[in-house]
């Protein structure tokens, strides 16, 4: 799956064109490296995002197209 779609279905990031934006400022990591918001994403991935000063770090544990609201936690951990 897509770095930007699944950062739009876990929630971490409510819209896909602002999770795509956050991904061409260069502000978001998968494993360390700096991604492009069509870089796929897999479970065991560490996803790490700059918001402003502080730095976020998720484990991605699962990846599914739909998601309800209350199961989104379920697909990262938070590191």
């Amino acid at each position: 799956m897509r770095i930007d779609k699944y950062l739009k279905v876990s929630r971490i990031i409510k819209r896909r064109t602002v999770a795509k934006d956050a991904c061409d400022k260069g502000i978001v990591k998968i494993n360390g490296k700096v991604v492009k918001s069509s870089a796929e994403v897999k479970p065991g991935d560490i996803i790490e995002i700059q918001f402003g000063e502080k730095l976020m770090k998720f484990k991605v544990t699962e990846i599914r197209e739909h998601v309800l609201k209350n199961d989104a936690k379920e697909l990262y951990e938070m590191l």
